[in-house]
């Protein structure tokens, strides 16, 4: 029985991680109190604003403010979330991900035009957010 890839957020691979973790939960965690499958599944929740949303939601267990019965219902959560996402905030996240490192400035040029277009990004902002994402040296 395969575990789940590393959940990254990505639009695309809810349904992945939500299928793969009821398989093996009903395979080879049954049984297992809920608060345990839950910290399984949130061990295969990784990168960027999927760190900052598992943060929370461990914060909130921990500290009694969040509970669930069971992890059908967690897993719930989880589409919701991340399926739920509009367009426009996926954008956003995708053109805050990127940076130049050891790519040229143009093929870097050519990525950043591509992650701007269907974000709210305009002007001074968007200003910003390019050179934040380039080396330093540049400017």
């Amino acid at each position: 029985m395969a575990k789940p890839q590393v959940f990254d957020g990505t639009l695309g691979k809810v349904t992945g991680l939500i299928t793969a973790c009821k398989l093996y939960i009903r395979i080879k965690m049954r049984g297992v109190v809920v608060e345990e499958q839950i910290q399984w599944i949130l061990s295969y929740m990784q990168e960027e604003s999927v760190d900052i949303w598992k943060e929370n939601i461990l914060k909130d267990l921990e500290g009694g403010l969040l509970e669930y019965e069971t992890v059908g219902k967690f897993l719930a959560d989880i589409r919701k979330e991340f399926e739920g996402r509009d367009e426009e905030i996926v954008k956003v996240a995708e053109l805050k991900r990127i940076e130049q490192g050891g790519k040229t400035l143009e093929k870097f040029i050519q990525e950043f035009r591509k992650a701007v277009r269907g974000s709210r990004y305009k002007g001074r902002p968007l200003v910003k957010e390019f050179k934040r994402d380039i080396n330093e040296m540049i400017y």
